[in-house]
């Protein structure tokens, strides 16, 4: 696997991000058509981002290196079924990665670490070059905004992988409580966000 020389420009702007999205939608298809030099591009301008992500779920460097390297591999195998219409290739890539890692989470014979210490930083920073800096700065506001029960059950929800069920058993409280405070924090993300 090529080595990581860079990431995903952190900065979208307009021409920029369009530039970008089709580059990335062209690289996949070359994957799709089995290119390995256009699986290399794509490695590089992802890869320690999406290492990030697997790192703040599995909070263990080595399994999130070998986590990054499945995803790839699944990318190599799977780069046919990208369909643009669904998403952007970054979206595809940090989901398959955070959807991989929370299934190792899951994974008989592997301790689940739930501190709720930090919820703010691990919510925001899940993806730091995911976002340009305006975002990640409105987005770490309105965490901040979310009262601590709301980002409590969100990191629950995203970094664990809990089921509003699990996540009721957990927090100890009932299964409305936590479909509510998922709702009312998801909304306010999407209020903020979506105005800005």
């Amino acid at each position: 696997m090529p080595s990581a020389s860079k990431s995903a420009p952190a900065t979208r702007g307009g021409s920029t991000a369009n530039s970008d999205a089709e580059l990335d939608a062209a690289l996949v298809r070359r994957v799709a058509s089995g290119d390995q030099h256009a699986l290399g591009q794509l490695y590089d301008r992802y890869a320690d981002m999406l290492l990030a992500v697997g790192l703040r779920i599995l909070k263990n460097q080595g399994e999130a290196e070998d986590l990054l390297h499945d995803v790839f591999v699944e990318v190599w195998r799977k780069a046919g079924d990208f369909d643009a219409a669904r998403g952007s290739v970054r979206a595809w890539l940090v989901t398959r990665t955070r959807s991989r890692a929370l299934d190792r989470c899951k994974s008989p014979g592997r301790a689940r670490a739930n501190p709720l210490d930090g919820v703010e930083h691990r919510l925001v920073d899940a993806t730091p070059d995911a976002v340009d800096r305006g975002d990640h700065e409105r987005l770490r506001a309105v965490v901040a905004g979310l009262t601590s029960d709301q980002r409590a059950v969100m990191e629950c929800a995203y970094f664990d992988g809990l089921s509003s069920s699990e996540i009721a058993a957990h927090l100890a409280i009932p299964i409305g409580t936590v479909k509510s405070r998922m709702a009312a924090g998801l909304a306010r993300l999407r209020n903020v966000l979506g105005a800005a």
